[in-house]
């Protein structure tokens, strides 16, 4: 006996039915970029995407031992285990606390998040900093770093969105390169791109997230990694698959395959384990009271937006969100008069990254660009100087 079709807008709160159908109807007559479009509110996130990043080092432990493989094939597969071990946390796990997948806020132009994982088990503390760099095109901007373990994580990523008839297609754009130290002398550099996304469920009320397409780490050794993505019907027949093959050159060293939000394996399905989404817990970023934070920093710029969507209380998160967002525009407005631009405070931009130019030039995908722009860090100094 066949499941009986889920009818449009099924998990759709009553009182939101109507919202969500203009929602629907708006997204199919939109044509490039939603991103700017406004979402109804059972589907908005108290989170703002500049605490995104955070996903990078939910797993601390294994971030901080890459550096201690013993060869170069070694740290490949430990940088690409922890890379896999990421994308559990960056794709599913909203679903799992939320019910769905929800849309985050909009960050402002200068939006700040620090965080940090503390020192556990002598594996030294993991250090996050985010600013939000760009408000058109949203782009956010971050670094991660261990110093005592040696590795740290310098990126930034953007996201143009597509509705395709039943689904939103997500192409992100930017790029992270990963630096770690050699006890012996010297640092390698992973050039990692990003995995397009595919929200499925918009029109049941009840999106999620499927990676699509594929993505790349190359190392300076001369390693790489390129991961395919695919849903349920694919590889193992189930959602959220993938498929890694590490090479050196054009010779395959090994395969791995599996479920990123579950088990992975070793050198085809019936292999030793890769990798365990459920038998690693991840460690949430650990963030000052709102009480002590500044007033451009994430948690306490959007609090009262916050409380009103984890409280249900939908008007006042509009009305809150709608200030923030009015000041904003007005202060474009008064820069534009003024011809100034708002100056960043964390990182410094740069039109071409040579680093990114050098290791992409491995990967063979038409669709990835030969140059791109980058955000670098302007280090701790500089950022206590504008903390003060």
């Amino acid at each position: 006996m066949s499941a009986t079709p889920k009818e449009e807008g099924a998990d759709v709160p009553q009182d939101q039915k109507a919202g969500w159908t203009s929602f629907i109807k708006s997204l199919a007559h939109m044509t490039g970029d939603l991103s700017s479009m406004t979402a109804p509110p059972f589907i908005l996130s108290p989170v703002s995407l500049t605490e995104f990043p955070a996903y990078w080092a939910e797993h601390p432990e294994q971030f901080a031992e890459i550096s201690q493989g013993t060869t170069e094939e070694e740290r490949m597969e430990r940088v690409l285990r922890w890379f896999i071990a990421t994308l559990k946390g960056q794709y599913t796990t909203r679903n799992e606390k939320m019910g769905s997948e929800k849309k985050p806020l909009n960050p402002v132009l200068g939006e700040l998040f620090y965080g940090k994982w503390p020192d556990t088990n002598g594996r030294g503390e993991t250090d996050l900093i985010v600013e939000q760099v760009s408000h058109h095109p949203p782009i956010t901007a971050y670094y991660i770093e261990n110093k005592k373990a040696g590795v740290a994580l310098q990126g930034h990523s953007g996201q143009k969105t597509s509705f395709t008839g039943t689904s939103i297609y997500v192409k992100q754009s930017g790029h992270a390169l990963l630096k770690v130290a050699l006890k012996a002398g010297g640092e390698e550099t992973y050039l990692i791109t990003l995995p397009k996304l595919r929200i499925e469920g918009i029109i049941w009320g009840s999106p999620y997230i499927e990676l699509t397409e594929t993505s790349a780490i190359v190392s300076s050794t001369g390693y790489s990694a390129h991961i395919e993505y695919k849903g349920k019907g694919y590889f193992s027949g189930k959602a959220h698959s993938f498929k890694a093959v590490l090479s050196r050159g054009s010779k395959t060293v090994q395969t791995y395959e599996g479920q990123w939000t579950g088990v992975s394996t070793i050198g085809g399905h019936k292999g030793p384990v890769f990798y365990d989404a459920d038998a690693v817990p991840k460690q949430e970023v650990t963030v000052k009271p709102v009480e002590e934070q500044g007033e451009w920093e994430s948690r306490r710029l959007w609090q009262k937006v916050a409380d009103g969507i984890r409280g249900g209380d939908y008007e006042t998160a509009g009305k809150e969100k709608s200030l923030i967002e009015n000041e904003q525009r007005q202060r474009r407005k008064d820069e534009a008069a003024a011809n100034t631009t708002w100056p960043l405070r964390r990182f410094t931009h740069i039109e071409e990254d040579p680093e990114y130019e050098q290791l992409a030039a491995v990967i063979h995908d038409k669709t990835q660009p030969t140059t791109e722009d980058a955000y670098v860090f302007k280090g701790y100094e500089e950022e206590e100087k504008a903390a003060a």
